[in-house]
């Protein structure tokens, strides 16, 4: 699975969710890795931070939008960018 896969189950699964509603970065890790899905969290991290440089997914944190430029830490969610 590349990160082409990872973008587009996290498109995939921001498009299913009412517009502004999140997803968590872990729903992607475990559609795509049921089994091992925590050791590829960074994965998922990284193509959505991509994602968000390209203006497609907002990336939130405590509701607030963080800027694909700042360093983020700790817990995340994506929404489809509005």
């Amino acid at each position: 699975t590349g990160e082409a896969d990872i973008a587009s189950e996290i498109l995939r699964q921001c498009m299913a969710r009412a517009p502004a509603r999140t997803i968590c970065p872990s729903e992607v890790a475990r559609a795509l890795w049921p089994d091992d899905w925590r050791a590829h969290m960074s994965e998922v991290r990284a193509a959505g931070l991509a994602l968000a440089m390209a203006g497609e997914i907002a990336i939130t944190q405590g509701g607030e939008v963080c800027p694909p430029s700042r360093v983020i830490r700790g817990a995340v969610r994506y929404r489809l960018a509005l």
